[in-house]
């Protein structure tokens, strides 16, 4: 039996990346399968993001949170929840960032800076990091996360891949996405 050290998986971002691939089995394989998705996701990342903010748009709870001054954005903040469109500069700024997002987990090596990047995923949706008024509640993270997480095996399943390589790249993609969650979690944690 391996001994893990709790304490410090709450304390040490790298630690906590390590057992987490380690437990859920993220490794060499299931990269090279991200990584080799990218030719097929790229022409898609633009739906993907479209989809994404028009589910948010669906509710009051999630489209709040688009209202307050997003961190990094200069223009003009939206005036109310009711004048926010999908075109607004803010939004657009916002849809940019999650094509970012969605571009580097299909591009970049995990090493140290992707799991720093991926941490700041999480920490910038708390009081933690960016607007210290914006904060997002967990239950609009999970709920968020499972939609990505459908579309996106939904886009993977639309791409016509080998059996092989399609089970692979739904695997993987699955694994890194509850990585990704727990990252977000992390920071709705008290003293995480």
């Amino acid at each position: 039996m391996k001994h893990i050290d709790e304490k410090l998986l709450e304390s040490d971002l790298e630690t906590r990346f390590g057992y987490l691939i380690e437990f859920i089995g993220f490794g060499q394989a299931d990269i090279a399968a991200i990584h080799g998705a990218a030719q097929h996701l790229a022409p898609r990342v633009e739906g993907l993001v479209d989809a994404v903010y028009e589910k948010l748009f669906l509710y009051d709870a999630t489209k709040r949170h688009f209202v307050p001054k997003q961190h990094g954005y200069e223009g003009q903040a939206p005036v109310d929840l009711l004048s926010l469109t999908l075109d607004h500069e803010q939004v657009k700024f916002r849809k940019k960032h999650l094509a970012d997002y969605l571009v580097r987990l299909v591009t970049h090596a995990y090493d140290v800076k992707m799991v720093a990047y991926l941490d700041m995923v999480g920490r910038i949706h708390t009081a933690k990091a960016g607007n210290p008024e914006l904060v997002v509640p967990l239950v609009q993270i999970n709920a968020l996360m499972g939609f990505v997480a459908d579309a996106l095996l939904q886009t993977i399943l639309s791409l016509g891949l080998d059996r092989q390589t399609e089970v692979s790249t739904l695997r993987a993609f699955n694994k890194l996405l509850w990585i990704q969650n727990d990252l977000l979690a992390r920071h709705h944690v008290q003293g995480a």
